[in-house]
């Protein structure tokens, strides 16, 4: 079974959520948040934000032990760039070029190895057919 959890509209630029948040593609949860709470990058905050709120939406479900959750899918897109209260900064030949305030869209998604395999789907059966009849 699978549990995401996504926060939108972060304020910081993809490229620097992105090496933060490969580190943590794939690892159990203990281990993901183990890394993200030692490591020194302002992303690593708002990732493991993100990922105990995948943690408390999945242990909604009955059933599921937070020790064998995995994250499954880790990844940020990349979000408007803000336009409020923009600032400007000087450039060459008396020109001005606006501070670009980039946002990123963190998700994340979990699951129980266990609880996959129990809830696979059963695969479709063929149905008989009936051969095609030839009326010319």
């Amino acid at each position: 079974m699978e549990f995401r959890a996504s926060h939108r509209y972060a304020r910081m630029a993809v490229r620097k959520a992105r090496r933060v948040i490969d580190q943590v593609r794939g690892k159990t949860v203990n281990q993901a948040l183990d890394t993200l709470d030692n490591d020194r990058h302002r992303a690593a905050r708002s990732i493991a934000k993100v990922l105990r709120s995948a943690v408390a939406n999945a242990l909604q479900n009955p059933g599921v032990r937070p020790n064998r959750l995995v994250v499954s899918e880790a990844y940020c897109n990349e979000g408007p760039v803000l336009q409020k209260r923009m600032r400007f900064r000087p450039s060459s030949m008396g020109r001005a070029l606006p501070f670009r305030r980039r946002t990123c869209h963190i998700h994340i998604k979990i699951q129980d190895p266990e609880l996959r395999d129990a809830a696979s789907p059963v695969e479709p059966v063929e149905s008989a057919t009936t051969p095609e009849t030839n009326d010319s």
